[in-house]
């Protein structure tokens, strides 16, 4: 006797069969949740709070290998919403954007067995609402490092998380945090993921993104007859050239005809040769090192809000230590992974390269640099110039989820420790 077998395929609603008298209901894909999550509150001290979502694995109660996302820069919610999440007109749903990094992240590892906390930054709530611009201006890397430590010590003590088996993940300016986090806090953390890595000072990455980028795609791309001028005509007109430096080259102009036909100076002194191009080096370098000097000054009126940067948050970076010189710090039963796109025009990927060396010559016992041709800051599609904001690409993911759950990961640092006890 044959058996056949036949395959129904079940899209759209939820179908009850009759079987042997007793109802069986099978339910559409769409029905099934995957992951629960419970809204928390962080104590950060001195009485501020901030929002949090712990995200946990639909089956079982646990308990599950817990992961705290550390955010990067900026006035960013705890799913590192890259733009306005809006209302559609038409039918009233909410609109989210595709450049979720944290979302994705905390969504997938959950699915797949982990519980994921999340949190809003000090003083920050949904939208890039400033909740607090007391709390956000007077923002210093060491509150941020103390408010991830404080959300490391509230994930250990949920009941649902394995607290011997934690990981931190941070983007960008998280990934300055966490290093030290892990340094700081020995035998809470045993993993650390580090998302476009920072390796050198704030003021020397301020440097690259300012003038070393713009310098270099003048060069590189505008500069046809390799003299070292750009025309003016070409550098307006030009949409990665405009994206980088805003309005910047009617500055270098030494006439400027406005809106009315008034004609006017601006800053003939970066003009210096009084023709239609730009020196690159004698025109468009001087004027960019002023803007990034600008950058740092402190006005007694100064306003630190969605679209500047807070001069108290860049004197503590410029005073901080590099990530470069305290990652070999990192305890060495903490295994470390970085993860960085090839066209980061916001961290270089030759950050990641100097990190990986400095734990290559220090030989810590576990340490993987994966890098991924063509994605941008945040693992999306991006040209080497400008970074675009989209949707996380699925293989970071799939390569995280794949690297935390590494068997051979607990088998060396059980090796790595009873070297250590011996």
């Amino acid at each position: 006797m044959s058996l056949k077998i036949v395959a129904i395929v079940l899209s759209v609603y939820s179908i009850s069969f009759l079987f042997c008298g007793v109802a069986l209901t099978v339910h559409s894909q769409s029905d099934l949740h995957t992951t629960k999550y419970r809204n928390m509150v962080i104590e950060l001290g001195n009485g501020l709070k901030t929002n949090a979502r712990l995200n946990l694995p639909a089956n079982g109660d646990g308990p599950f290998p817990g992961v705290l996302l550390v955010p990067g820069t900026g006035p960013v919610d705890m799913n590192e919403t890259l733009a306005l999440v809006r209302i559609d007109n038409e039918t009233g749903s909410v609109v989210y954007p595709p450049a979720r990094p944290f979302f994705q992240i905390a969504e997938y590892l959950s699915e797949r067995g982990f519980a994921v906390l999340q949190y809003d930054k000090r003083g920050v709530g949904a939208n890039f609402t400033i909740l607090d611009n007391n709390v956000w201006g007077n923002i210093t890397f060491d509150d941020l490092k103390q408010d991830a430590e404080n959300a490391l010590d509230l994930l250990i003590q949920q009941p649902e998380v394995d607290a011997n088996h934690v990981t931190l993940v941070g983007h960008s300016e998280g990934t300055m945090i966490v290093p030290r986090v892990a340094i700081d806090n020995p035998g809470k953390v045993d993993n650390i993921v580090l998302m476009g890595a920072v390796a050198q000072n704030t003021r020397e990455l301020l440097y690259f993104q300012v003038v070393t980028n713009r310098v270099l795609y003048a060069q590189q791309v505008l500069d046809h007859n390799h003299n070292g001028l750009v025309s003016v005509q070409e550098a307006l007109e030009n949409p990665v050239f405009s994206a980088l430096t805003g309005n910047l080259t009617l500055y270098l102009t030494q006439n400027f005809t406005t809106a009315n036909g008034t004609t006017v100076q601006l800053h003939p002194q970066y003009n210096t040769n009084n023709d239609t191009f730009i020196s690159i080096n004698d025109e468009l370098k001087p004027r960019l090192i002023d803007g990034l000097k600008s950058i740092a000054v402190v006005t007694p009126d100064g306003k630190c809000g969605l679209s500047t940067l807070c001069p108290i948050w860049l004197a503590s970076h410029y005073a901080l230590t590099p990530t470069l010189d305290i990652i070999s710090k990192v305890p060495s039963d903490t295994s470390i992974l970085i993860q960085q796109g090839k066209n980061d025009s916001e961290v270089p990927i030759q950050q990641a390269f100097l990190l990986q060396q400095e734990l290559t010559q220090v030989r810590h016992p576990d340490h993987t640099l994966m890098t991924y041709p063509d994605l941008g800051h945040n693992f999306y599609p991006s040209s080497q110039w400008l970074n675009v904001d989209g949707p996380m690409e699925q293989t970071v993911l799939e390569d995280l989820f794949d690297w935390l759950s590494d068997p051979v990961r607990d088998f060396k640092k059980l090796t790595i420790l009873s070297s250590q006890i011996s």
